[in-house]
Parts: structure tokens; C-alpha cells; sequence
């Protein structure tokens, strides 16, 4: 089965397996977000346990 692009860019692999992505709503209109909440969003985050088989079908792993 081939790749899907658009979630080859969004998603990575952890070495223990687990499923990287980023936060949404750090692209625009952030001045009425709180410092602490841009902050927050910056770092990575997991994809949830029910999610995870959909994405690694489309990354193309079993």
C-alpha cells in the first residue's frame, strides 16, 4: 500500500513505536493567545491510542 502524503509530513515515529505530531492553531491569530498557551503548543504531542491504527495504515506500516 502506498504512503499517504499529507500524513508523511504530519506524523513521525517514536522509537518505542509511538505516533509523533505537532499541535494545531500555532499558524495565525496568536496575539490573543496567552504567552503560556503558544508556549504549550509548541512541543510535541502523542497521537491517541484509538488513532493509531488508522495512521500507521496510512504511513503504510501494519
Amino acid at each position: 500500500m502506498k504512503t499517504n502524503p499529507g500524513a508523511k509530513k504530519r506524523f513521525s515515529l517514536t522509537g518505542t513505536g509511538k505516533i509523533k505530531r505537532k499541535h494545531a492553531f500555532k499558524s495565525h491569530i496568536l496575539t490573543k493567545k496567552t504567552t503560556k498557551r503558544k508556549r504549550n503548543l509548541t512541543y510535541a504531542g502523542q497521537v491517541e491510542k484509538s488513532d493509531e491504527k488508522n495512521i500507521k495504515q496510512l504511513l503504510g506500516l501494519k
